[in-house]
């Protein structure tokens, strides 16, 4: 499924996606374990950099959790799943006394659904970024949990 999704949220293979696992700070997924419906997948403020966009955050916030990559299956669309996550990991935030959630969409290729979704939310955009060995523009988008 991430890699269905790959444009949006990188590609990864089997141990990449068990190496971000390892290092997540927060992961879930609704629906059949090995089949998901939907995942998210999340790293904090004490979590070794995972990338440039953490690695942005992990610059400007002291403490904060990042949502790296959610994600939703093209046979679950529109009923709800990232909505959940994204509900999900507001209160794990609130939980753990962290001020902020924070994300990126691409800018560049755009992903207007992205950015609507994030909008709904009530996310706000922080900054941007060119991301040249990705050859990609992101948003970085954050909101009190």
């Amino acid at each position: 499924m991430n890699n269905a999704h790959a444009r949006e949220i990188g590609l990864t293979d089997e141990s990449g996606l068990a190496r971000l696992l390892a290092q997540a700070a927060h992961a879930t997924a609704i629906g059949a374990q090995g089949d998901p419906e939907a995942f998210l997948l999340a790293f904090d403020h004490g979590t070794p950099v995972q990338g440039p966009n953490h690695a942005w955050f992990l610059a400007r916030r002291p403490r904060f959790l990042y949502v790296d990559r959610v994600c939703v299956a093209a046979r679950a669309r529109k009923q709800g799943l990232a909505r959940a996550l994204y509900t999900d990991a507001f209160a794990v935030a609130r939980q753990r006394g962290l001020p902020v959630i924070c994300c990126e969409v691409n800018l560049d290729p755009p992903n207007p659904a992205s950015d609507a979704f994030h909008a709904a939310l009530g996310f706000g955009e922080v900054g941007q970024a060119f991301l040249p060995g990705r050859n990609k523009t992101v948003r970085y988008l954050e909101r009190e949990p």
